[in-house]
């Protein structure tokens, strides 16, 4: 069964353009109607799209997790900013992403979101990954010898292939899959697959994962330029 995304406003407030165009059988509701909607679903079988912009998403969040436990919902935000990425991510939601992005990238986030991932913008991932490493900081090495943590993740990082470490050292940054392609001047295709070998290789699921890993490893782990597909 393909999933549903369903865009929840208390507004009446009609999806963008950009959302219906990557969601064309996507349903705007209201929350009168959520429950009848999300009946008989699982929530690998639905996401639930909210907008910053509606004073009242946070009630709809929690709505939504009442009406199905564990339900995928992701916030969209006309200008996104790290406290707001935050807090939307401490209530709940896996996803958070600028409500003009394109189609593809909005797709994108569905995608993660559809595989258990998370999905935050470039600045809240650093600050995610900065709050992180200073917390990591703080705690004492493990019992089997300094730097292990960094040492295993290392180890990971060597069985990547060029192309590979290249693919995860750009999504680490930020960078949408059709900006890496871009970059690297292959298809989103490829780049899809890199990073599924990626994800499997380094035993992470999502981007927030793998931004955390890369950054135990620092600047100069394996940067390496390829110019052949």
């Amino acid at each position: 069964m393909n999933t549903q995304h369903f865009f929840l406003s208390s507004t009446a407030r009609a999806p963008s353009p950009r959302w219906q165009e990557a969601f064309a059988q996507g349903q705007a509701v209201a929350p009168a109607d959520l429950p009848q909607r999300l009946q008989g679903l699982t929530p690998a079988q639905c996401i639930v799209w909210l907008s910053s912009e509606d004073a009242q998403w946070q009630q709809l969040l929690a709505l939504t997790q009442r009406t199905l436990a564990d339900a995928r919902v992701v916030l969209l935000s006309g200008t996104p900013e790290p406290q707001e990425g935050l807090m939307a991510l401490e209530v709940g939601a896996l996803g958070y992403t600028h409500s003009h992005a394109v189609p593809e990238l909005l797709q994108e986030v569905a995608t993660v979101v559809e595989h258990g991932g998370l999905w935050a913008g470039p600045e809240l991932l650093r600050r995610l990954v900065g709050s992180t490493a200073a917390a990591l900081a703080r705690l004492p090495e493990p019992a089997n010898g300094p730097g292990a943590i960094a040492q295993r993740n290392a180890s990971a990082w060597a069985h990547l292939s060029a192309r590979e470490a290249q693919v995860a050292r750009a999504v680490a940054e930020g960078k949408s899959n059709r900006e890496v392609a871009d970059q690297l001047f292959i298809s989103e295709r490829t780049i899809k697959a890199h990073l599924g070998a990626v994800f499997e290789k380094l035993g992470v699921r999502d981007r927030l994962q793998l931004v955390l890993l890369v950054a135990t490893l620092g600047p100069d782990t394996r940067v390496i330029q390829v110019t052949a597909a």
